[in-house]
């Protein structure tokens, strides 16, 4: 039985293991896990620059990569406590980005700043429990090759956004963006569609 499997059939144990890797109730890897665990876990590919103000909350139990030639700027905030998070090469993540697995960015891909991509909903189906305290639920969230995304855009989870596509600043992605698409709005909708026979954008 692998290790993750026998921490799920012991909750004790669980809850051990994840006080003496993580503080602030599990929301944050300690500090030496970080610094000589991570390293070890984690995939980081050439001429990658992760800037020193971005908060990397990385947990060894769950996958996290990025490939070459990618950047992450200050005072983004990526998280794989909830599922994996996986970034491409020639990926750029902008300042103040919200990166929350499970989320795959492919390669290509620009994010302006203040864009959150979370994977991960808070329970809201017992009205006598505050919401921070229900159980949590997932859904990935994949954004493919060559994307633009708009600064304070919203991708929510379970999405997944076409090839080359383009998701307009303050838009609130809800369902899923087709191929060389460009979508706006809240919630955001098709608005125009690149048209391969005219080399275009057509209005749709």
């Amino acid at each position: 039985m692998l290790l993750k499997e026998k921490l799920r059939s012991h909750p004790a144990w669980r809850a051990f293991i994840l006080k003496l890797i993580t503080s602030e109730k599990g929301i944050r890897p300690r500090w030496w896990v970080r610094k000589f665990v991570n390293p070890f876990y984690h995939k980081r590919g050439k001429r990658t620059t992760i800037y020193r103000r971005a908060r990397m909350d990385l947990m060894p139990y769950n996958h996290f990569e990025i490939g070459n030639h990618s950047t992450i700027e200050d005072f983004s905030f990526i998280n794989n406590g909830m599922g994996p998070v996986k970034i491409g090469n020639h990926v750029f993540v902008g300042a103040s980005n919200v990166i929350i697995g499970p989320v795959t960015l492919h390669d290509h891909i620009m994010t302006a700043q203040n864009v959150v991509i979370s994977g991960m909903n808070h329970g809201f189906e017992n009205v006598d429990t505050p919401f921070r305290y229900q159980p949590s639920t997932v859904s990935e969230i994949v954004i493919n090759e060559g994307c633009w995304i708009g600064a304070n855009s919203v991708i929510t989870a379970g999405i997944t956004v076409g090839r080359y596509s383009i998701i307009a600043a303050g838009s609130v992605v809800t369902k899923d963006i087709p191929d060389y698409s460009m979508a706006a709005g809240n919630p955001a909708r098709i608005i125009k569609q690149f048209d391969q026979g005219s080399k275009r954008w057509e209005k749709v």
